[in-house]
């Protein structure tokens, strides 16, 4: 053999094994990263900065129950919008009020509107309820609304967002939320495997004061920003008016401008949805895509093998169960965190069937089970 060309294969057949060894290091690291996140570490502050508390802390005696029994009190759950995430809170609510002897005497839908929100808040206090449980659309224009129901007595919790000027422990009892920065690492770390850690990426997030998609958004740049070779190229901002029409402009923008883009990441399920369908109109059948939450079409996705190749879950039944245990903490005047958060949790198609029932507390639906057959 000619010593030139030996040495020219050595060299190759070295570079490709370096090559192979980097990958494998790399995969092992993003490995190693999922699983201390599975580990059930919250990395979320709350609105204020505060410590988070582990949901499965909040609980209550029988006696304390059999207290709570005896108010007859009544509940309200204000919403922002209607979702699956959403639906799973309402069951997790309903579940745990049910067992303290809580009538939810309203549920409102404010379609992404605080305008409709603060209405929903005055029909509401019409109906004088112990409780509301909600989650504000915008912390400045629903501020005084919420404001008035804590002036009238009313025990509020909160889902994931604290309304501008509202004092914890006066206005409010406690705030309830996911991980939400952890899910956004989660959704990060699984882009970075699906897309071997290299090539360029596109975002859609919320262009809203939203603190909870604004973890999500910080903890996506973050994380995703810590692989060298990955380079996020676009980015574009969405309202809540129509989630899933302006996420598919959005991602149609992104992808037009930039043809050599491997993936993108969505807020959430809703807007995942709109990149989709942007994604089919363009023929882009390899676009890869990781968002957050278990929408139905994100998972029917994921198990089908096609964009969605990972997401960062909440647990919105365990959610609402722990707001409701808190709002009996407001009932009783015991003291409650301040910012109570569950685990994040990394689905991917392996553990996606399993991921289902952790997060709505039932069995998947028989289109998600043959989807994966």
């Amino acid at each position: 053999m000619n010593r030139r060309f030996f040495l020219q294969v050595s060299a190759a057949a070295l570079i490709a094994c370096t090559t192979a060894s980097q990958l494998l290091a790399a995969e092992a690291d993003v490995k190693k990263m999922l699983d201390e996140l599975a580990s059930g570490k919250v990395q979320s502050l709350g609105p204020h900065g505060e410590a988070p508390s582990p949901a499965d802390g909040i609980q209550l005696s029988e006696e304390e129950l059999n207290k709570i029994k005896a108010m007859n009190a009544t509940a309200a759950v204000v919403l922002h919008y209607r979702n699956d995430w959403a639906v799973a809170q309402i069951a997790g609510l309903t579940d745990q009020f049910a067992k303290m002897g809580i009538k939810i005497v309203s549920v409102t839908d404010a379609n992404f509107k605080p305008e409709k929100q603060v209405a929903d808040i005055e029909t509401v206090l019409a109906l004088k309820p112990s409780i509301i449980v909600s989650i504000p659309v915008d912390p400045v224009a629903t501020a005084s609304a919420y404001k008035k129901a804590a002036d009238a007595g009313v025990k509020i919790v909160f889902m994931d967002n604290v309304p501008q000027g509202m004092e914890i422990g006066k206005d409010y009892v406690s705030t309830v939320s996911s991980d939400n920065y952890g899910n956004g690492v989660a959704s990060a770390l699984l882009m970075a495997q699906a897309i071997e850690e290299e090539g360029e990426v596109g975002i859609v997030y919320l262009a809203g004061d939203f603190f909870v998609t604004k973890q999500r958004y910080e903890a996506f740049k973050k994380t995703i920003g810590q692989f060298p070779n990955v380079k996020v190229v676009a980015e574009q901002g969405i309202d809540g008016t129509d989630l899933i029409g302006n996420a598919e402009k959005a991602a149609s923008a992104i992808l037009a401008g930039h043809t050599n883009i491997k993936a993108i990441w969505a807020v959430w399920e809703a807007p995942a949805d709109g990149v989709m369908s942007a994604a089919r109109t363009a023929g882009r059948k390899d676009l890869i895509i990781t968002t957050i939450d278990l929408g139905l079409n994100a998972c029917l996705s994921l198990a089908k093998g096609t964009f969605v190749k990972g997401i960062g879950a909440q647990r919105p039944f365990q959610q609402g169960v722990t707001e409701a245990l808190l709002a009996g903490y407001g009932l009783l005047g015991k003291k409650a965190p301040d910012y109570v958060v569950l685990p994040p949790l990394a689905v991917t198609r392996e553990n996606l069937l399993e991921s289902w029932k952790l997060t709505y507390h039932s069995e998947p639906p028989a289109s998600l089970i043959n989807a994966l057959n």
